[in-house]
């Protein structure tokens, strides 16, 4: 095992870090997606939308706890972005973190369509669609409800992606009441239950462009074909950009609010890059 262990072992640390990413997005994107495939294949007779919730509410702790230590478990790509805008993550290390966690992303759709081929073929009867009573395609990613307006779709993302990461950076606030230390992964994965018990009904809460982009392009792939981009008023790139800028706000938020005035602790805080977050 010692000679195994040397041959296999990555010194490259950006190489570790996006290897961490794509295994700890892969742990949440395979709860997550499951819960929702049981849910909709099993036709509510194996769960409701609470179990969906707790889903990728699970399997954000668990990808924290996979990642956070190497690379500081973003798990979403808006996360990384808004480190980098403020220069707690070189740039450099941004296609890495990204490429990290769609893999993951990715990957986590082919293994749930794996697991669910036959209950998918049997509930669609080989016909996968994007919309319709026998509509598939939100089983892997988001599509706002039939009553959204693209404005208003938008808003509920960039909402809810600001009130993740301000209740991330609330966890982790070394000036202020933080959580105490060993539970953060767990309560962003309670944070993340949360915002889907209160915030999922309109668009699917994708509050992340690696949970909602990857699986997509699986899906064009695999047979639901382009409509997955051109449903909902081609609602694809929502989940893209609305995450960003919601993310971004949540740091404001916190900053005006409480980080600029509190003073009560000077050179704290985490090594930059290494804030274990996530998202869902």
């Amino acid at each position: 095992m010692e000679k195994i262990q040397k041959v296999l072992t990555i010194r490259s640390v950006t190489i570790r870090e996006m290897l961490a990413e794509a295994l700890g997005m892969y742990i949440l994107m395979v709860f997550g997606l499951s819960s929702v495939a049981q849910v909709v294949l099993g036709k509510q007779n194996f769960g409701q939308y609470l179990n969906i919730n707790l889903g990728f509410g699970i399997g954000v702790t668990l990808g924290i706890h996979a990642a956070g230590g190497i690379s500081g478990a973003h798990l979403n790509a808006a996360i990384t972005i808004t480190h980098c805008i403020l220069g707690n993550l070189p740039w450099i290390k941004l296609p890495a973190y990204v490429i990290g966690q769609f893999l993951g992303s990715f990957t986590a759709a082919a293994t749930v369509f794996g697991i669910y081929y036959d209950a998918l073929y049997d509930y669609s009867k080989g016909n996968f669609t994007v919309t319709g009573p026998t509509a598939t395609a939100s089983i892997f990613s988001t599509y706002p409800a039939a009553y959204m307006s693209l404005p208003g779709s938008f808003f509920t993302e960039f909402l809810a992606t600001a009130m993740l990461h301000l209740g991330i950076l609330i966890i982790h606030d070394e000036k202020n009441n933080r959580a105490l230390r060993g539970t953060e992964a767990l309560l962003t994965g309670i944070l993340v239950l949360g915002i889907g018990m209160g915030m999922g009904m309109n668009t699917g809460y994708a509050i992340n462009p690696s949970r909602d982009l990857p699986p997509r392009i699986f899906t064009a792939i695999a047979g639901w074909g382009t409509d997955v981009f051109t449903a909902g008023h081609h609602w694809w790139w929502v989940p893209i950009t609305a995450p960003i800028l919601g993310s971004l706000t949540g740091v404001f938020i916190h900053k005006i609010f409480i980080d600029f005035h509190n003073l009560s602790v000077t050179g704290g805080g985490n090594e930059k890059g290494q804030t274990a977050v996530e998202v869902s």
